[in-house]
């Protein structure tokens, strides 16, 4: 069990340390954030399995607080609602779940964030189509390559591994990082 321990800690120092190289574009998109959140707009997060509970994570670090007490800020996670998922699942098929609501819920000053560890999740692709097609900014999460989001979305941030796990434990500390940025102005 030791070796397995020491493995997969050393793989998550790994993919880590590289993402150095992500911190401009962090820092670019915590600059949106914070100018959609100061114009009236909202951060608008989605994704499927533990990318819905990243979502919801930092939707929560939003309206709640992430380390600095503040007011309560608007985002919304596009996964908690069972009813409308279940419906728009059920009338327009699985793709259409986060696209409906967008349509629905998203206006041009939000920001909308799109977690894929491939960057192909179908769903959040047509999401992200519907957002742009409203003037909303698109960023995306992701692995590696990237997948089909890197050309659906405005920033796109690849996560230097191949490795879901790795992609997403990158993932929850990105979005603590944006939570950082949002902190600084209204902390």
């Amino acid at each position: 069990m030791a070796n397995i321990f020491s493995t997969q800690l050393d793989q998550h120092i790994a993919v880590m340390e590289l993402l150095h190289e992500l911190e401009p574009i962090v820092a670019e998109v915590g600059a949106l954030w914070v100018s959609a959140l100061q114009r009236g707009g909202k951060i608008v997060l989605m994704g499927n399995g533990g990318s819905a509970a990243d979502s919801q994570h930092i939707a929560a670090e939003l309206v709640g607080r992430y380390l600095s007490e503040r007011k309560g800020l608007a985002a919304i996670a596009l996964t908690t609602d069972t009813s409308i998922l279940t419906a728009v699942g059920n009338d327009y098929g699985y793709d259409a779940v986060f696209a409906r609501q967008i349509e629905a819920l998203a206006q041009p000053d939000d920001v909308v964030i799109g977690y894929s560890t491939s960057g192909n999740s179908g769903n959040v692709c047509l999401a992200m189509e519907k957002a742009r097609a409203i003037g909303c900014q698109t960023v995306a999460l992701t692995g590696d390559s990237g997948g089909k989001l890197v050309d659906l979305v405005d920033h796109c941030l690849r996560v230097p591994s191949n490795e879901t796990p790795r992609i997403q434990e990158a993932h929850a500390f990105i979005g603590h990082m944006l939570c950082a940025y949002v902190d600084q102005v209204y902390g």
